[in-house]
């Protein structure tokens, strides 16, 4: 579509959503349908139920339209649905995304669940020492949403990139987050002892051949590593004596092909295998 022929015909949402899933579908998009809808329903402002009970309705705005056309456009070149509207919901919370950082994926959730289900089992938490620190913390889902549901932890966001500081900063400010952000190149600079550790490194390996088209527009620091996708694991992995409590625990997001080599390093460095759920991987610092 575009401004001329908008001009000479009308455009409804049933039609522009038609044209659209089908345009996505020939991109090789597998969501073309819901992608379409979100699109539009973002241009519109309107929430995705609307479009259901006003499909005949007609298109007036054309600005509204060029933009929902050029929306398109970006799906069409496989730019994340995310980085277009400038959100994903994770954990139940909207958090504001940008090409500066990683998009947070379902499978991120396991290590929220998972910290969920760790705390009770630990020492009650009397007071603030209780410390957390989210290493790679990107837009800072998984730190601020353990903020949020565990308000009597002190939390720590760290990220070696500056601009993936600021969109979790940004999303620490609208979710009403009391958290502290660090600059650092994993906990190299991060002088504190801390009870828990989740991090959601870089663990994509270059040769891996099902890269999907969506993941060359995330950024490529915050996804792959040398090592076989590990590097940085491992590097964690060494370091983490330094500043994880005895009897603290560390949580590991990385691909379940991973999880062998990972938990073999980790036994190296005293770090003793509690659980893996999904993507994540349990240890428990030892004496």
């Amino acid at each position: 579509m575009n401004g001329s022929l908008q001009l000479l015909m009308q455009v409804t949402i049933a039609s522009w959503l038609d044209s659209a899933e089908r345009c996505l579908k020939e991109a090789g998009v597998p969501s073309a349908r819901l992608d379409a809808e979100v699109l539009l329903a973002h241009t519109l402002k309107k929430p995705r139920t609307y479009l259901h009970a006003h499909h005949d309705d007609t298109i007036d705005d054309l600005r509204a339209l060029e933009i929902a056309d050029a929306r398109l456009d970006l799906r069409k070149d496989r730019t994340p649905v995310a980085y277009i509207i400038g959100h994903k919901d994770f954990y139940g919370r909207r958090f504001h995304v940008t090409p500066a950082t990683l998009i947070p994926r379902p499978e991120s959730e396991d290590g929220i669940t998972l910290l969920n289900e760790l705390i009770p089992a630990t020492t009650p938490l009397l007071d603030l020492n209780e410390r957390l620190v989210d290493i790679g913390t990107g837009s800072g889902v998984l730190g601020i949403t353990a903020k949020l549901e565990h308000p009597e932890l002190d939390v720590h966001l760290v990220d070696i990139s500056r601009h993936a500081l600021n969109v979790a900063r940004r999303n620490a400010r609208q979710l009403h987050a009391d958290v502290t952000l660090h600059e650092s190149n994993l906990l190299k600079n991060f002088p504190l002892k801390v009870r828990y550790i989740v991090a959601n490194l870089p663990y994509v390996d270059r040769t891996w051949d099902d890269i999907s088209p969506e993941l060359r527009h995330e950024p490529e620091q915050a996804l792959f590593a040398d090592e076989s996708g590990l590097a940085l694991i491992y590097q964690l992995i060494e370091q983490t004596h330094l500043n994880l409590e005895e009897g603290g625990h560390l949580l590991i997001e990385a691909d379940p092909t991973q999880h062998p080599n990972i938990i073999r390093r980790a036994k190296e460095n005293s770090l003793h295998l509690v659980t893996t759920r999904g993507y994540y991987i349990v240890f428990r610092q030892e004496a």
